[in-house]
């Protein structure tokens, strides 16, 4: 063992530079050419540090997203949630009086795509603007929350009348 007090903060071979990867689809160098204009890139960077981009990030990762925008998506989705929640109790509530204008085959479907159509909604607007700008998908979103209002539920409440 040691008495250096740095020894914890480095690891065996941190001296060493990593080989920086080839490019997707390009062939490995076989002549000495490429050979000698590899090590001499490798020499000329050598005091830069590397930086991989890695392509396969889309440029509406979550991760890239603001605080902000994540806390606005949670709270829609949570409100979109709600809204399935409203539209199950006041369709279940409303089947009743509906027997009297339509059979039961004709209004369950019906009811349940309209418990669904929140979610669907959600899922649509996060498709569609993947390559808009937030506002856009804040727009469409925002748009869902005024146009799929569970009425059954705001106009007769969890218990009917």
């Amino acid at each position: 063992m040691t008495s250096d007090p740095d020894e914890a903060f480095r690891w065996e071979g941190d001296d060493a530079r990593p080989a920086r990867p080839e490019p997707r689809g390009s062939a490995p160098a076989n002549d000495r050419a490429d050979a000698a204009a590899q090590t001499a890139f490798t020499e000329a960077s050598a005091s830069e540090p590397v930086v991989v981009a890695d392509e396969a990030v889309e440029a509406n990762d979550p991760a890239g997203m603001s605080t902000a925008m994540l806390l606005t998506l949670g709270v829609v989705g949570g409100v979109y949630l709600l809204y399935s929640i409203g539209w199950a109790i006041g369709g279940a509530r409303l089947q009743a009086f509906a027997r009297f204008v339509v059979t039961d085959a004709m209004y369950v479907p019906w009811m349940w795509l309209a418990v669904l159509a929140p979610a669907l909604w959600f899922i649509a607007a996060w498709v569609l603007t993947r390559g808009a700008a937030s506002w856009a998908r804040l727009l469409a979103l925002l748009a869902g929350a005024v146009l799929l209002v569970p009425w059954p539920f705001v106009l007769m409440g969890a218990f009917g009348s």
